[in-house]
């Protein structure tokens, strides 16, 4: 998914300009790193915070155009109001697209139902990590890594290594060799005590 979002330059500084910018719907932010100064900018609250909504916004290269200039970025912090639905600043990282870049991505988790020690054993799984730090070129950065659990029985744990990964992209701690768990299947204390309920009814009528 290609995001755009558009921002203009930011003139006035301070905790006063900025209260002032929030108060007539307007977020401050900032653009930094590569071979440019960083540079302030401010941008509609309204479209940011949707497209904050969207997954892909937090884990895709975003092109950014402030002022008719576009330029790739990663977004890389958010300030939140902490009762209010504002965003209060946002940090932009610049890009360049020959250098490998650090990110965070979603874990997406699929054919959980069919997996062996849910559809048999009646166990529920359990997701050890939700998102992965990888890295890779930025054309290369993937919105998502797919999880498989369909071979997954009860007691067994999957793993980083047991990932398959976009070509181009590798996970931060196997290369720093932790091999991180990534998800189990639990079995609940009802369905063991089903089953021992029902290992015990049968020895007695043995």
């Amino acid at each position: 998914m290609k995001i755009e979002i558009s921002a203009d330059k930011r003139t006035l500084q301070g905790k006063g300009a900025s209260r002032r910018l929030r108060g007539s719907g307007k977020v401050p932010a900032i653009i930094y790193g590569g071979d440019q100064e960083a540079q302030s900018i401010e941008m509609d609250h309204n479209d940011l915070y949707h497209k904050l909504k969207l997954e892909a916004f937090h884990a895709s290269v975003l092109t950014l155009a402030v002022a008719g200039k576009k330029e790739p970025v990663l977004l890389r912090d958010i300030q939140m109001h902490p009762y209010k639905q504002q965003v209060l600043h946002v940090d932009f990282q610049r890009v360049d697209k020959n250098k490998k870049i650090h990110m965070k991505v979603p874990l997406h988790f699929i054919n959980a139902e069919v997996a062996p020690g849910v559809k048999t054993s009646g166990g529920i799984v359990s997701h050890i990590l939700t998102e992965v730090d990888i890295s890779c070129l930025p054309d290369d950065l993937p919105e998502f890594i797919s999880v498989d659990l369909a071979e997954l029985t009860a007691g067994h744990t999957l793993h980083l290594s047991d990932l398959v990964m976009p070509k181009g992209v590798e996970t931060v701690a196997l290369s720093k060799g932790e091999n991180l768990p990534v998800a189990t299947i639990v079995i609940p204390r009802s369905v063991l005590s089903e089953e021992a309920g029902a290992e015990g009814s049968g020895a007695e009528k043995k």
